[in-house]
């Protein structure tokens, strides 16, 4: 294929995974397109940051304009058991008062168009509501990408394409390499509420997990501007969907109703939008990068939404890929393993995640009970829950919670082999 870079690097996404990097990237001085499909300002659920972002965000420069924001901060996380009994909050400040202990809860069409005018400011080129056809390649090294224009089509060249399309996976479906996680087969149903109740004080702005009574799913409950609250139910889609009519917001109506910890917190409140509906949202590629390639953020997996995880990966992954592009092109390699060269940190980090959401979801298993026999696990927990995962000390947890519960090995995590 006859072809001429114009781009150091392609970025398929300006979500907060390719704004990350293409950030990251022009900050080295490398030329970056960004190739976003929606024209923002666009609604995208995920609202709940988690407060080791703050050290990505520093990098980027978005500290201040966040601290400049109208988002609610976030200082804890707390828990409602399936009688509708509140936990006591963790608070993250009281493990580390400084300022990364605080997050903020975001609204996405607004939290991503500052992340992509961000990366705008620091030099980056984006071209917004462009659907990128396929990537093209050059024997097995990506080359470049296809994009609709119209009618037809344009070809754009770079020495290395990021995929961050998020849930469309354009690369990882193109080379029928997306898997599902079987663990984790549930569906969402979520709308947005105007006059829900919040506590005062340091909880105000904290992501409630509410269980449903009879542990069938859970509820996220996440406070937003304006008083507008982010509401959603999550569970199988045999029980959320199946047999429930087209209706999803009486589905919703209906669990609302049968849960107390719920119920009570919206006698005050209106609905104000529509219901939304995503099912089946567990999957990871079989790898991370090739040559030429890499997959970050939602575009190489997305794990369960219960701990908000899903942005602080993005951010890490595109911080961490963006650095592998960089150190590539400055060595004139840009093969799959120099490219994927970060790929066992951030798959450690999920693996610690994704452990705490197998025991979440664990019928027989409670934290309450864990923690109060073993209270010297607790700051392994809020670490993890402020998204402390990429060292090898809150494992730890997991070796004492296996005599209670059966969990997968870290290994087999970072292999991917338990979805097999």
């Amino acid at each position: 294929m006859n072809h001429k870079p114009e781009y150091d690097c392609v970025i398929i996404g300006g979500g907060p995974a390719g704004a990350t990097a293409a950030t990251i990237l022009a900050q080295h001085s490398r030329s970056v397109m960004v190739l976003e499909q929606s024209s923002f300002p666009r609604p995208h659920i995920g609202e709940s940051l988690m407060p080791q972002t703050y050290w990505t965000f520093k990098r980027l420069g978005m500290i201040e304009k966040l601290e400049a924001s109208d988002f609610p901060r976030k200082e804890s996380v707390q828990f409602v058991s399936t009688s509708g009994k509140d936990s006591q909050p963790f608070y993250f400040t009281d493990r580390d008062s400084s300022p990364c202990s605080t997050t903020w809860q975001v609204e996405r069409d607004a939290f991503d168009r500052m992340m992509l005018d961000n990366a705008i400011e620091k030099g980056a080129q984006v071209r917004e509501g462009v659907r990128v056809k396929e990537v093209l390649f050059d024997d097995a090294k990506a080359v470049g990408v296809r994009i609709a224009i119209g009618a037809g089509v344009e070809d754009i060249f770079a020495k290395v394409i990021v995929d961050a399309s998020g849930m469309n996976s354009v690369l990882a479906k193109q080379l029928k390499m997306r898997r599902p996680d079987p663990a984790f087969k549930n569906a969402a149903i979520y709308a947005y509420y105007k006059g829900a109740y919040r506590d005062e004080g340091r909880n105000s702005g904290a992501t409630i997990i509410i269980h449903m009574p009879k542990r069938d799913g859970w509820f996220w409950y996440i406070p937003l501007c304006n008083d507008v609250t982010s509401i959603g139910v999550v569970a199988p889609p045999s029980y959320l969907c199946t047999g429930r009519g087209h209706d999803p917001l009486a589905t919703l109506d209906e669990e609302i109703a049968k849960c107390p910890g719920v119920l009570r917190r919206l006698e005050k409140a209106e609905r104000v939008t529509k219901g939304f509906v995503t099912t089946d949202f567990s999957y990871r590629a079989d790898k991370m990068a090739g040559d030429g390639w890499v997959l970050i953020g939602d575009a190489f997996g997305f794990m369960d939404p219960v701990y908000s995880s899903g942005i602080m990966l993005a951010l890490k992954s595109g911080e961490l890929a963006a650095d592998a592009i960089h150190q590539g092109l400055e060595q004139q390699d840009l093969s799959a393993k120099q490219l994927g060269c970060f790929e066992p940190e951030l798959l450690h980090g999920m693996s610690m995640i994704r452990q705490l959401v197998e025991a979440f979801y664990n019928r027989d298993f409670s934290f309450g009970k864990f923690m109060k026999e073993f209270p010297q696990h607790r700051d392994h927990l809020v670490r993890i829950l402020i998204g402390d995962v990429f060292n090898n000390e809150v494992a730890q947890m997991f070796d004492t919670m296996r005599q209670w519960i059966t969990l997968p090995q870290p290994s087999d995590l970072q292999t991917g082999t338990e979805n097999t």
